[in-house]
């Protein structure tokens, strides 16, 4: 079921209420929404997390590579170690920021079940207006005409301004 709301504080009021009834929602938004996060019960961490252990093991392995090269071909120059530090700390330091990045994007992306070609919604009339100044709110539905006609029931009661039943799967 796909509800559409005029206004975003009766998407954000519909998806507490709903997320407080024991649906699974998902909900689409033109721009991000003060309280949706917490309305939805959005508590992630893993992309922080991931780019903290992406940052370490960039640098970590990169400083590993050069150590290694310098001791399997040890080269003296004025007597210095052949292990140094500051010698590897701007390479380092740029390949922990380069694993951070591609951690932190890559957790982004699978988090997110992107990149994904299509969409159910898409098929949706008025779901092209999601990128421009309406709201919508997805319920999943598993083909229970009894549940398909409570979850209508609950999207009407939260303010909706249309129903629509897409017919198809929409939360993964």
């Amino acid at each position: 079921m796909l509800a559409e709301f005029d206004a975003p504080r009766a998407l954000v009021e519909g998806a507490g209420t709903l997320r407080g009834d024991g649906w699974r929602i998902e909900t689409f938004s033109p721009f991000p929404l003060d309280g949706l996060g917490d309305a939805i019960g959005f508590s992630d961490r893993a992309v922080p997390v991931a780019v903290l252990v992406g940052a370490v093991l960039g640098a970590a392995l990169i400083f590993a590579i050069q150590a290694g090269a310098n001791l399997d071909y040890p080269l003296d120059v004025g007597g210095r170690p052949l292990v140094t530090v500051p010698g590897f700390l701007l390479v380092t330091l740029e390949c922990g920021i380069l694993g951070a990045v591609l951690a932190g994007i890559g957790t982004m992306l699978a988090r997110n079940g992107l990149p994904r070609l299509h969409h159910p919604l898409f098929n949706a009339e008025r779901f092209s207006l999601a990128s421009d100044d309406r709201f919508f709110l997805a319920i999943l539905v598993d083909g229970d005409a009894d549940r398909a006609h409570d979850a209508r029931a609950a999207l009407w009661r939260c303010g909706a301004v249309d129903v629509v039943d897409v017919g198809e799967q929409l939360v993964a």
